[in-house]
C-alpha cells in the first residue's frame, strides 16, 4: 500500500528524506477491538512535526505520521460492537501506532466516531484531534458546566489555531460564559470573532490591561492556554479569579507555580492521546465525544475548521503543509485527500 514516512528522524523539513513516500505490506487483518480503515482524507497537525523531530524508526520499519483521518471501514475484528464494513468514520488515532499518512490504518474502535453525514472527508478529517482536545479540556479538565456559566468568563490564549478554534465554538454553543480569544492579526481577529468569541485581546501585548479595560466582563474562572511562557503565565495568574482553573497543552519551560498560590488556583493538562495510549477505563469516551461531535456538525451547530486543501497526500504535499505550520501562520487545518 502507499504511505509516507521517515527513516531518520529529527531531518529539518525541507531535506526530501523528511519524509518520503514508500511502499508497505498492508496492516494485517484486523482482531479484538481494531478495526481496518481505508483512509480517504487526513488533516495535519502540530503534533506531527513533534513527532518527525522525535520518534525513531525501530525494527527496521519507517516511522508513518498522522492523527487525524476520515475513511471507510474495510473489516473488523471478532470483538467489535460499534461499527462494520462499509461505514464512514472519522479518529485520531494514537502515538504509539502506525498513522494515519497510509491507505490503509488499523484502529482500535473505541477512539473512533462515525463521519459527519453533511461534509466531506477532508472536512471531517479536520476535526478529530483537535475536537477531543478542546472538548476534553473544556468539560473534564476545566470543568466548564454545559448549558450553564453565566456570570462567568472564559479566556482561550491563541484563539486562531486548530484546537482553540473547536474551544471557542463548544464554549459558545453548549455554555453560557462570556468567551474572550487572543488574536494579534486582522485576519485571525476576524476568525475567531466568526466562531464565536465575543472579545478578541491581542496576545502580543500585555493581556491583563486589556482583560481588565472590557467593560462588563465577567471573571475570568477559566483560562484556556495553547501557547504559554513565563511572561503569559505571570498575566494568567494577574487575570485567573480566586478559585478559577488553568488548562494547558502546550510544553513550556518550568513555570512557577508558586504564583498560583494564594488564589488557589488549580492547573490541568490535556493530552487527548491520554485514554488510549493508557487503555482507560473510559477510553470509549472519545468514540462518544466524536459521534456527539458529528451530530453537532450535521444539525449545523458547529463548523469544521478546515480551511486549507493541499491536495492529495504524499510526501511532497505533506513536506508543504509542516513547512507551513513550522512557520506558525495557518488558521485552522490544512487538509489532503486522497492517494
Amino acid at each position: 500500500m502507499k504511505a509516507v514516512g521517515y527513516w531518520k528522524k529529527g531531518l529539518a523539513i525541507s531535506d526530501p528524506h523528511s519524509l518520503e513516500d514508500i511502499e508497505l505490506p498492508e496492516p494485517e487483518k484486523p482482531t479484538g477491538r481494531d478495526i481496518l480503515v481505508r483512509v480517504r482524507a487526513v488533516a495535519v497537525n502540530p503534533r506531527d512535526i513533534k513527532s518527525r523531530m522525535s520518534i525513531e524508526p525501530s525494527g527496521g520499519k519507517p516511522v508513518v505520521l498522522g492523527y487525524d483521518a476520515s475513511g471507510v471501514v474495510e473489516a473488523v475484528g471478532e470483538q467489535v460492537e460499534l461499527f462494520r464494513p462499509g461505514d464512514e468514520v472519522f479518529y485520531a488515532g494514537v502515538l504509539d501506532r502506525q498513522g494515519c499518512n497510509a491507505e490503509l490504518q488499523r484502529v482500535d474502535e473505541r477512539i473512533v466516531g462515525r463521519k459527519p453525514s453533511t461534509i466531506s472527508h477532508a472536512a471531517a478529517a479536520s476535526l478529530p484531534l483537535t475536537s477531543l482536545t478542546a472538548w476534553e479540556m473544556l468539560f473534564d479538565r476545566l470543568q466548564l458546566p454545559m448549558g450553564g456559566g453565566s456570570g462567568e468568563a472564559l479566556l482561550v490564549i491563541g484563539g486562531a489555531g486548530g484546537v482553540p478554534s473547536m474551544a471557542l465554538q463548544f464554549a459558545r454553543q453548549l455554555s453560557d460564559v462570556a468567551v474572550v480569544a487572543t488574536a494579534s492579526r486582522p485576519e485571525s481577529q476576524s476568525w475567531v470573532r466568526s466562531l464565536g468569541a465575543q472579545h478578541v485581546v491581542d496576545h502580543s501585548r500585555p493581556l491583563a490591561a486589556q482583560i481588565a479595560a472590557i467593560e462588563g466582563l465577567a471573571p475570568v474562572s477559566r483560562i484556556f492556554s495553547t501557547h504559554t511562557n513565563t511572561a503569559s503565565w505571570a498575566e494568567m495568574a494577574a487575570i485567573i479569579a480566586p478559585q478559577g482553573r488553568i488548562g494547558l497543552i502546550d510544553d513550556p519551560d518550568p513555570l512557577d507555580l508558586r504564583l498560583m498560590k494564594f488564589k488557589s488556583v488549580s492547573i490541568h493538562w490535556e493530552a487527548m492521546f491520554t485514554r488510549p495510549m493508557f487503555a482507560t477505563v473510559d477510553m470509549q469516551r472519545q468514540h462518544e465525544i466524536l459521534n456527539t461531535v458529528a451530530d453537532l456538525i450535521d444539525a449545523g451547530k458547529l463548523r469544521a475548521t478546515a480551511v486549507t486543501d493541499y491536495g492529495s497526500i504524499n510526501a511532497a504535499n505533506l513536506r508543504r503543509a509542516h513547512t507551513a505550520l513550522e512557520a506558525g501562520h495557518v488558521i485552522g487545518k490544512i487538509t489532503l485527500s486522497g492517494f
